[in-house]
């Protein structure tokens, strides 16, 4: 089984002993080639990277740093939004209004055969994507 990972687990085992457990534990268990990222998870932590440089440039820089080392782990694994994505989130969004992140981010799993891996799991209700949520640790067809 393969993962996209959202940013608010990628986020979280960020925090490494501070982590949740149940998410930690979770992402010890899976092997690095299972992982597979957004390209939007990538400009999520951009984004963040540049409203910390605003109020906290130390941070800004830990940050830059983090998402440096991201992008370099995930090298071979950062999924881009095609059309094939694009058209299988317009479906998504046909029936009723989603998210456009985690709408996008579940395409992309469906359209990748891959588990999303997230804690929003109520803003991807009936997709059909195969969602895990890590703080609680159990998997789920949506």
């Amino acid at each position: 089984m393969s993962y996209l990972i959202d940013t608010n687990v990628i986020s979280e085992v960020r925090k490494g002993r501070n982590a949740h457990p149940a998410v930690a534990h979770w992402w010890e268990g899976v092997e690095d080639k299972a992982l597979w990222l957004s390209a939007l998870v990538i400009g999520e932590i951009r984004q963040g990277v540049e409203r910390a440089r605003r109020r906290d440039p130390h941070q800004a820089q830990a940050l830059e740093a983090w998402l440096q080392a991201v992008t370099t782990e995930f090298n071979d694994r950062v999924l881009p939004v095609n059309s094939d994505v694009a058209e299988t989130w317009g479906r998504l969004n046909g029936s009723r209004p989603l998210p456009v992140i985690d709408a996008l981010l579940a395409a992309t799993a469906l359209v990748n055969d891959l588990t999303l891996v997230t804690r929003n799991v109520e803003d991807i209700e009936g997709t059909g994507v195969a969602v895990l949520n890590p703080w609680i640790h159990r998997s789920m067809g949506a």
